[in-house]
């Protein structure tokens, strides 16, 4: 899988956050096992273009942006990062022609997050939806439509992402706590963005 993710139009934030990316996110893949003579399997792995999305996000939300070498403990202080950041696939869901008779490929995914402090402890975590879909027009095969339809998901990830970030509760109290940010900037946020949502 492969995809352009242009970064957020947004200033960074005065935080210096790591991210740990685990195994199962750096292979993510989906797969589907065709169900007779006339139809193909097809395998799709997102997890190189999901690292390339994300850290194209987070590298422009935050003033300092580093791969951490390590999953982070609790009790082990890293005094270089002021948080870290643990994204998940939780679920993936897809639709295509083949199963809906209808001439769109669509990609449903939740990611979960646990953002820790540097110390490793939990500050907080949640869930996200993001959604990609696109028509089998000019495509030339079942492969190349789902990788478009996940590309459109993931940049709707990374906006979603960017502009709601800061709206957390666990986000907005632990900024808040830390002087970041005042508790009404937090809840009045609007940051622009050239990451392309997918239309509803």
């Amino acid at each position: 899988m492969s995809g352009n993710f242009p970064e957020p139009l947004i200033s960074p934030m005065p935080l210096t956050i790591g991210v740990w990316y685990e195994d199962a996110f750096l292979n993510h893949e989906f797969f589907d096992e065709a169900s007779g003579r006339a139809e193909p399997s097809w395998l799709v792995r997102t997890g190189e273009a999901q690292v390339q999305m994300w850290d194209t996000v987070l590298d422009s939300m935050f003033v300092n942006f580093v791969h951490m070498k390590n999953k982070p403990g609790e009790g082990e202080l890293n005094q270089v990062v002021d948080a870290v950041l643990i994204p998940r696939v939780d679920e993936l869901q897809y639709a295509i022609p083949q199963h809906t008779n209808v001439k769109v490929y669509e990609i449903w995914m939740r990611y979960h997050f646990d953002l820790v402090n540097n110390a490793g402890e939990p500050i907080t975590d949640w869930t996200m939806s993001a959604y990609g879909k696109t028509p089998t027009a000019f495509l030339r095969s079942d492969t190349d439509a789902v990788n478009l339809a996940a590309v459109v998901a993931l940049r709707d990830a990374g906006a979603n992402f960017a502009v709601n970030f800061t709206r957390v509760p666990g986000v907005r109290d632990w900024l808040v706590e830390r002087g970041r940010v005042s508790a009404a900037a937090t809840g009045s946020q609007t940051i622009g963005t050239e990451i392309e949502a997918a239309q509803p």
